[in-house]
């Protein structure tokens, strides 16, 4: 059975990497996906704060779990804080996905690699 997701991420720096994540079921139906998302953040961006809490209250309702997709700017993100708070005294299942690359000097051969990978983040910011 498909269980009904909450996406938390930074909007406005992070829409088209979480864009991918969240949609990802669209080559398979829901069940075989294991997830689903049918939140419509686009419809509360620049409102105020008390309206967004109440409509992240709205798309939190029916969920079992909130995924946090993060990236560079993530953790400080007023709307992130208040779904993680939220996410935890509901009780939700909760994990993170990291929507940039990261890398483990140690474990990815950072020395022979760095380069590589500053050059992949140029090329993915059009540089």
């Amino acid at each position: 059975m498909a269980r009904r997701a909450f996406f938390s991420f930074h909007h406005s720096g992070d829409v088209w990497r979480a864009g991918q994540v969240r949609n990802c079921w669209v080559t398979q139906d829901r069940e075989d996906a294991g997830f689903w998302d049918s939140a419509a953040w686009e419809s509360v961006k620049k409102k105020d704060i008390p309206t967004v809490q109440k409509w992240i209250d709205e798309q939190m309702t029916g969920t079992s779990v909130t995924v946090v997709l993060i990236g560079a700017e993530t953790s400080t993100r007023p709307h992130v804080s208040y779904e993680i708070k939220e996410s935890h005294r509901l009780s939700k299942g909760m994990l993170g996905i990291y929507v940039y690359p990261t890398y483990d000097w140690a474990n990815d051969d950072g020395r022979k690699n760095i380069g590589d990978w500053i050059e992949a983040a140029a090329k993915k910011a059009g540089r």
